[in-house]
């Protein structure tokens, strides 16, 4: 039996009539699936927040995200964007990390890490912080007093944290301790002992400066006992030795000469 072909008309009408039919199924499926994640069911009723909360608490917390969280809430928990509600809760003073997972059908659980300040970047009470990790961070801690003052390029905290750390270990052979150090613009490293004595330690890779700073601690105590004052100043930018500013003495220090003085 011979298949007579459609006319083209009837083709095209054909293929229009089967892509319009497409074209609407796919919209009706949109519009349910909108639905669907805008219904009242999936409205966000509650948030769980856990982890460390030292410095927030549930009064606190929605006193400062109140504005924003009606905003990043409104669409519903399927369709709510974790991402934004997570950088909404580490917009929070003290919140460096906040983890958010959906807890169906209703409810949103928020898992937070603090910064846990080890220094003022900056001058003490400047508002910004460091954390154990050699971050900066913006906040007001509940008691200052005590924490050191790490100064330098924004970019260098990391650096300086780290090098603090060392010479902290090193000087306490001598139970000594670092109140304030400082990165210059230009490299150059110096530091205030928590005897108030200032110590220079010039331009140099991490290893360079401990090593200078091991210079000192291993010898000082041989400078004190013969030459009774408190410590002012240290110069530790020599090759190899290093220049000692006393009350009331000046001594200039070589690994291969006996140290000589003069008095002021």
């Amino acid at each position: 039996m011979a298949q007579t072909d459609l006319p083209l008309d009837v083709k095209l009408m054909t293929v229009v009539t089967n892509t319009l039919v497409m074209v609407f199924a796919v919209l009706c499926l949109a519009a349910l699936g909108h639905w669907v994640l805008r219904h009242p069911f999936w409205t966000v009723r509650a948030i769980s927040v856990q982890g460390e909360v030292d410095h927030q608490n549930a009064v606190g917390l929605r006193a400062q995200l109140a504005t924003p969280m009606k905003t990043t809430l409104s669409g519903g928990l399927l369709a709510l964007d974790l991402q934004s509600v997570k950088q909404m809760f580490e917009s929070v003073p003290w919140v460096r990390e906040a983890r958010v997972q959906r807890e169906f059908p209703n409810r949103l659980r928020v898992t937070l890490e603090e910064h846990h300040a080890v220094a003022w970047w900056g001058e003490s009470g400047s508002g910004f912080l460091v954390n154990r990790l050699g971050e900066v961070f913006e906040a007001s801690p509940d008691e200052g007093e005590g924490l050191p003052e790490l100064i330098g390029p924004p970019e260098q905290s990391e650096r300086v944290w780290s090098l603090y750390q060392r010479l902290t270990q090193e000087l306490a052979r001598l139970e000594l301790g670092i109140e304030r150090l400082e990165l210059s613009d230009r490299g150059n490293w110096r530091a205030k002992l928590d005897s108030g004595a200032l110590v220079e330690l010039g331009r140099g890779e991490p290893d360079e400066l401990f090593a200078r700073m091991r210079r000192l601690t291993a010898t000082i105590s041989q400078l004190t006992d013969r030459y009774p004052g408190a410590v002012e100043s240290v110069d530790l930018r020599y090759p190899n030795g290093y220049a000692l500013r006393m009350r009331g003495v000046t001594t200039v220090v070589d690994d291969d000469a006996q140290p000589t003085s003069k008095t002021r």
